[in-house]
């Protein structure tokens, strides 16, 4: 079986982001906030980004996971932001036609 690429020569495939939020993923921010492993009192911030799927993130959980198993530094708190970037137009209705001549 062909290839799009063969199939359609001189056109690109769509980027592999592009494609994710076809498939429903959204932009997701997490800021990380997490104790120092010398100064446990002090708190550090990390900000993270990635396409994830709401509402049961999977690689926001895969990434706190190597946190937990691979770095020293202690979670405190996660706050997460989601958004898609491609949803659903907005449309309104169109109260009057305005002609000019």
């Amino acid at each position: 079986m062909a290839s799009r690429e063969a199939a359609a020569p001189g056109v690109r495939p769509a980027s592999a982001d592009f494609v994710r939020q076809l498939a429903g993923y959204g932009l997701t921010t997490a800021q990380i906030l997490y104790r120092m492993p010398d100064h446990p009192a002090l708190l550090q911030t990390y900000l993270w980004q990635h396409y994830d799927l709401y509402p049961h993130f999977p690689e926001l959980n895969r990434f706190l996971d190597f946190w937990k198993r691979e770095l020293e530094g202690p979670l405190h708190s996660v706050t997460i932001a989601h958004s898609r970037l491609i949803k659903p137009a907005e449309l309104r209705t169109v109260d009057g036609v305005f002609q000019m001549h």
